[in-house]
């Protein structure tokens, strides 16, 4: 049916077991077998209960009515799931094997919650992700990863500090035009790092022109596909590379399979999406000035954790509009209201919550310094003697000898003196 079924006699997997961090498979491989351990996109050990702390989680994503969700995972052939995504339109190869089954497993199964969660989250972010990928002519199954970076949370962040829903570095965020700073990062904007990231795919294809190659370089980086392409003899296939691979990109292509598989035949495994009204129940409004999320919240009557949720990207509840324009969203309902009280929100509770001051004033005033002995130098004059420049400076004859290492009383004319007063 496809390139990778010829191969998948010589490339084998079988799981033998599943922890919260990866699987362990035995692969079969040119009449070899041996085991190893392959790490689960992070996304897929996300506790469901932290994706629907999110404000618009709890309050604008709701259990469809018409939909009954049931436990029951219905499982299928292998041949059925082949026949399935090769009916998925898709530019992108999308083979099957048992480590592809063991994913939809996972997906259909222990996560079907957070398929609901994703499917339901999906109706607000595949519209703006969709746009842009059209815009660059990407393949729209790459819409979905997403679902294996972020699951859909533009608030994550991995261990090494990647960020948002496309999960960018801070490096590659800045290299395609994000702000990241104290007050903002623009890695959790919806819109923009989707926009970023769909100019990073393009640029990855200019490279590889295998969209395979660039799922997989977009998760561990273009340095560790050119170094296995060189360790594979120049093959440039993501499965002649597979053993060269990072352990989580291993796995990386084949959750993208499932994702992309999961997401389409969700009702054959009695998955009900949850009900989304995000989408069509914000608007948004463009800030000059710098803007704090109780400003809004006391004058508008808008909750903070709602600001919060509908703007990812302002890290600690300013708008600092005061360095450029920034982009606020904000229920629709509230837009108006915003637009007719801006005067009196910025005024509102300003010096309380912008303590920093733009100038501030130091008195110029002369601190003495303390007091003490100091040291004064009298050179000695034709026929002057130490008692009448003892006398002169009120010291002793012996204080003048102890300070200037003197033995005898006797002096020269140009000598200096050193005195303490």
């Amino acid at each position: 049916m496809n390139k990778f079924l010829l191969i998948l006699p010589i490339l084998l997997f079988s799981v033998s077991k599943i922890n919260a961090q990866s699987v362990n498979v035995t692969v079969h491989q040119n009449g070899t077998t041996h085991e190893e351990t392959i790490c689960l996109p992070r996304s897929m050990t996300f506790e469901v209960d932290s994706l629907l702390s999110e404000w618009h989680s709890k309050n604008d994503l709701t259990p469809d009515k018409d939909c009954q969700m049931r436990d029951e995972n219905p499982l299928f052939s292998d041949s059925v799931y082949i026949e399935k995504l090769s009916r998925i339109p898709a530019i992108m190869e999308m083979p099957y094997n048992d480590i592809v089954r063991k994913f939809i497993d996972l997906y259909a199964g222990k996560l079907r919650k957070q398929v609901s969660y994703m499917l339901g989250a999906s109706n607000f972010y595949m519209p703006i992700i969709e746009e842009a990928l059209d815009a660059y002519n990407i393949p729209q199954e790459l819409k979905y990863i997403p679902i294996i970076e972020s699951a859909l949370n533009p608030r994550a962040v991995s261990p090494m500090g990647a960020t948002g829903l496309w999960q960018l570095m801070i490096g590659t965020g800045k290299n395609y035009g994000l702000e990241s700073n104290s007050l903002i990062d623009e890695r959790r904007d919806p819109i923009k790092s989707t926009w970023a990231a769909a100019r990073y795919l393009r640029d990855l294809y200019s490279i590889y022109q295998d969209w395979n190659l660039v799922i997989a370089a977009y998760n561990c980086g273009p340095g560790n596909i050119n170094k296995a392409i060189r360790r594979a003899n120049g093959a440039k296939d993501y499965w002649a590379i597979y053993n060269y691979l990072p352990q989580e990109t291993r796995g990386y292509v084949p959750a993208f399979i499932a994702a992309n598989y999961v997401m389409t035949y969700y009702c054959d495994h009695n998955i009900c999406p949850m009900e989304a009204q995000i989408s069509q129940n914000t608007d948004t409004v463009q800030v000059n000035k710098s803007l704090h999320f109780e400003q809004i919240s006391d004058i508008c009557g808008i909750g903070v954790d709602q600001i919060r949720s509908l703007n990812p990207q302002y890290k600690i509840d300013i708008v600092p509009g005061n360095a450029g324009p920034c982009t606020l969203r904000l229920p629709r309902n509230y837009i108006n209201t915003f637009i007719d009280s801006q005067d009196t929100i910025y005024s509102y509770r300003a010096a309380e919550l912008f303590s920093n001051r733009k100038t501030v004033s130091v008195k110029n005033e002369v601190i003495e310094k303390p007091s003490g002995p100091r040291a004064v130098y009298h050179k000695v004059r034709r026929n002057q003697t130490l008692s009448v420049i003892a006398k002169r400076y009120g010291v002793s004859v012996k204080e003048l000898k102890r300070w200037n290492g003197l033995r005898k009383n006797k002096i020269t004319a140009g000598k200096r003196l050193k005195i303490y007063k």
